[in-house]
């Protein structure tokens, strides 16, 4: 599915159209990891909501980038609640005594947007699959 926004009817700087299937796909694999971190909260489903939101637009003007757009959502979200709640999400798969956390990589979100330890560097899963706290 395609949709046109008339913000972009006509523009030379912009295709028009942005594949929203991909933008639901991306919001569904960042819902599915904070769900399984418990962190669903109203705060954080709102900041998923507006980084969608922003990166809607962002892929209108970059048609080409749309491969990144899933990575660039999940650490849109994480840098917003890193600003509001705090740290998500969180390690939990190495040995550190310090709290930290996982982050995306590559760091421009794509094409193959994976949770990596920001301490060992390895890679904890993809996005969209984080174990369940407690898994």
């Amino acid at each position: 599915m395609r949709i046109t926004t008339p913000a972009t009817l006509g523009s030379s700087a912009t295709n028009g159209t942005v594949d929203v299937a991909l933008l639901f796909e991306a919001r569904s694999r960042v819902l599915a990891d904070l769900e399984a971190r418990q962190q669903a909260t109203p705060v954080a489903v709102s900041a998923l909501e507006e980084a969608v939101s922003a990166r809607s637009w962002w892929a209108e003007q970059w048609p080409e980038g749309v491969q990144y757009v899933a990575g660039l959502i999940a650490q849109d979200v994480q840098d917003a609640l890193f600003d509001s709640t705090g740290r998500w999400p969180v390690c939990d798969w190495c040995d550190e005594d310090a709290e930290h956390m996982v982050h995306i990589q590559p760091d421009l979100g794509g094409p193959d947007p994976t949770w990596v330890c920001e301490e060992s560097g390895n890679p904890v899963a993809p996005l969209g699959q984080l174990p369940r706290r407690g898994d």
